[in-house]
């Protein structure tokens, strides 16, 4: 029997598995820790660390409320634009290497964006607690307004920059710093 999926079926494939783990992951950090909280994968330098971005990469922020209202209407955009792109692609035969990077991207997108347009709806906040799913009185902020949920944090390296260097001399310095989760991951990848 052989057994080939289509360049279509391959990218629903990926995207769905992407989007699930990323979830499913990020549920289980939020209804199991708060913030802040940590544990130990590999030694001390692969970590589960919880933490929420508000804005865009490495917690940048843009604007306030508007701003993320703003941010968050690029994503939906962006991500159309990709899903649209992804599909004329298939069209004219693209490589499927070249489609699964498109899709990883469009993935992990959606992914983050899941975060920040449902989870100020349907959890309360990480503070010193665990999240509650649908808690009575509500999530901790609007729809478009939620925070995307990190936790993989590779604290590689840590020490501190040579006196003799010029601009960072003599300051700390750790790699890998950012903590991300599997949207990220798949972005970067793709």
């Amino acid at each position: 029997m052989n057994f080939k999926l289509s360049k279509s079926q391959i990218v629903l494939v990926i995207f769905f598995t992407v989007v699930i783990i990323d979830q499913v992951v990020k549920i289980w950090v939020k209804t199991s820790m708060y913030l802040g909280e940590e544990f130990n994968i590999f030694g001390n330098w692969a970590r589960i660390h919880f933490t929420e971005n508000e804005g865009m990469a490495f917690g940048m922020q843009f604007g306030g409320s508007f701003g993320k209202l703003l941010l968050s209407s690029l994503r939906i955009a962006a991500i159309a634009g990709f899903f649209w792109y992804i599909f004329r692609t298939i069209k004219k035969n693209m490589p499927t290497g070249f489609i699964i990077c498109l899709t990883l991207i469009t993935a992990g997108a959606t992914g983050n964006l899941i975060d920040s347009a449902f989870y100020g709806l349907i959890f309360d906040d990480s503070y010193f607690k665990a999240a509650t799913m649908f808690p009575p009185e509500g999530g901790y902020a609007g729809f478009l307004h939620g925070h995307v949920v990190d936790m993989f944090y590779f604290p590689i390296i840590k020490g501190t920059w040579p006196q003799w260097m010029p601009i960072w001399g003599g300051q700390y310095f750790e790699f890998f710093r950012p903590v991300f989760n599997v949207a990220d991951s798949a972005i970067t990848i793709g």
